[in-house]
């Protein structure tokens, strides 16, 4: 009896070296072994998004070229580890996200979320990531709440990554305000949390008083308006001499055709960030023409690859080469693509940042104390975050369109003032 409790005890101190999580040993993290991480998210491949679906392509590209290539420590990935991609198509329907994100984290086993696309899509599964405990990172949306609540204690494995909503709104408010004085302005935005942060920004950019003096129409509309009329009738009746659309992309699209056809003639028209992607400008410049929309002022804080400034570019040449070899078809002229690229090399860094002994503790610490630029970002930008600073990036530059191309505006921003 003595030897076979022997046997026993050495048995169960040979498990508790082999098996993780074994007898108080340490605890396997979901996701992570010694040679891969598994990441993943949801995504609009298809429907009244679908003009978002490079993005996914862009982290695909970038997380092959970090699996193939040798990194600092002359490791393949990231410490010796493979980064696994795995992502589904929402359609852009809150109850796709909720289920493939639920598949995600319980059947796929997913380390963390990156880049998940949505502000109403990101909040419905934000309490269940992280009650989980599971990192949601660098979502897809600039609402400003994903920066705002992540200081908090209630989200804290949830964070953004592009300048939020607010932030460039209020750049949009301020130079109205500079270059458009004592003109009315006519805004469309968006009925929910999305739309609501752009038009906060917007006011907070012209102030109060002026606001109250100068804004001679403000219209929503719902999601999946397939139908702008009334809208852009009642901002043309208001005798808007500035246009100001805080939409997603169709709707951007549906409103400048028909603020053509109503022959609303804008002095001035700014659209934001979201919808100034290449499907909704080739569009645009079909109907209603490159003359229609010359001028229109938006923002930027990655390097265009359209953009001949950056054709020389160290950082665009490995943009290209890296999608050339791994975008299995990727449209490298599309800004989509650079925009997965430049957010999967910030998660990259922050793998680098939380260290060999990955866990998803450590993989927050990282991305809550950021200080380092991402050559695919625009000059001058760096992301940086700290303890309650959870806007990773923050600065912006103002961008016109011109013939057919983006010009930039000024210098690049600060878009939060501190």
């Amino acid at each position: 009896m003595r030897k076979l409790i022997a046997f026993g005890g050495v048995l169960v101190a040979a498990l508790a070296l082999t098996v993780p999580g074994a007898i108080g040993g340490p605890e396997q993290v979901p996701g992570v072994t010694a040679r891969s991480i598994t990441v993943g998210g949801t995504f609009p491949l298809t429907g009244p998004a679908a003009a978002y679906a490079p993005i996914p392509l862009g982290m695909k590209a970038y997380f092959g070229y970090i699996n193939a290539r040798r990194g600092p420590d002359k490791k393949r990935g990231v410490f010796g580890r493979q980064i696994v991609w795995k992502y589904y198509n929402d359609q852009y329907s809150t109850s796709q996200t909720d289920i493939f994100t639920r598949r995600l984290v319980e059947q796929d086993k997913v380390f963390a979320t990156v880049g998940q696309l949505g502000t109403e899509h990101n909040l419905a599964v934000r309490g269940y990531m992280n009650q989980r405990k599971v990192p949601q990172t660098l979502v897809s949306t600039g609402a400003s709440l994903f920066g705002s609540q992540a200081a908090g204690k209630e989200y804290p494995w949830t964070i953004g990554w592009q300048p939020d909503y607010i932030a460039e709104g209020r750049r949009y408010g301020l130079h109205i305000k500079a270059n458009h004085p004592g003109k009315k302005i006519g805004i469309l935005y968006q009925q929910d949390d999305y739309g609501k942060d752009y038009l906060y920004g917007v006011r907070y950019g012209l102030g109060p008083a002026y606001s109250q003096a100068n804004i001679s129409a403000i219209e929503d509309y719902p999601v999946g308006a397939t139908s702008l009329t009334s809208q852009m009738l009642r901002i043309r009746q208001s005798g808007a001499q500035v246009l100001v659309l805080l939409s997603l992309t169709t709707p951007t699209v549906i409103a400048m055709r028909t603020a053509n056809a109503l022959t609303l003639r804008p002095d001035a028209i700014y659209m934001n960030s979201v919808s100034a992607i290449k499907p909704v400008m080739d569009s645009m410049v079909a109907n209603p023409g490159n003359n229609y929309i010359n001028g229109l002022i938006t923002i930027a804080y990655f390097k265009d690859p359209q953009d001949a400034r950056w054709t020389n570019d160290s950082a665009m040449v490995l943009y290209r080469n890296i999608i050339a070899k791994y975008g299995g078809g990727a449209n490298a002229n599309d800004p989509q693509v650079m925009y997965g690229v430049a957010k999967a090399a910030t998660f990259v860094q922050a793998l680098y940042n939380a260290g060999k002994n990955l866990t998803r503790a450590r993989l927050m610490n990282a991305l809550t104390h950021m200080n380092q630029p991402n050559r695919f970002l625009l000059p001058g930008i760096k992301q940086k975050t700290g303890k309650k600073d959870r806007f990773i990036i923050s600065q912006m530059q103002l961008q016109r369109w011109n013939n057919g191309q983006w010009a930039e505006v000024g210098a690049v921003v600060e878009g939060r003032p501190r």
